[in-house]
């Protein structure tokens, strides 16, 4: 199965191969300010699930105690994916970017200490622990 990230434009974004790793929704400050939003949808890939780039990307580098390369449209400025020093075998791409019917059900929660106290999620979410994730 291949599924098609793109940016609000259309001119640029990525193409993968196969289920995402995982599917999470992110409540760190980092992922709130990146969206604009309550949380961000945060799908990873294995580097070599990645079939093709296409557009013209920009990066933003946040240079935290975990390095964030950040991939935007040069055109429209929408973050299509990320790439994070602490999984460097991974690829995060924004969820809100792929026709959502064609991506399973998130299923984790990350960063979960910044989640907004009026936004309940169903008991059908784990907390993500990064080390038995991305193995």
């Amino acid at each position: 199965m291949e599924l098609t990230a793109s940016c609000c434009c259309e001119s640029a974004g990525v193409i993968t191969q196969g289920e995402p790793v995982i599917n999470s929704l992110c409540h760190c400050e980092n992922c709130k300010k990146r969206t604009g939003s309550a949380f961000g949808i945060s799908v990873y890939f294995k580097n070599k699930q990645i079939v093709k780039y296409f557009g013209e990307t920009v990066i933003y580098t946040i240079n935290n105690e975990i390095k964030q390369e950040r991939y935007f449209c040069k055109n429209c400025g929408t973050t299509i994916y990320w790439k994070l020093s602490s999984i460097p075998d991974y690829i995060g791409v924004a969820g809100g970017c792929f026709n959502a019917d064609l991506l399973p059900d998130p299923v984790y929660t990350l960063s979960n200490d910044n989640k907004f106290s009026w936004l309940a999620l169903s008991g059908n979410f784990r907390e993500c622990l990064e080390n038995d994730v991305f193995k």
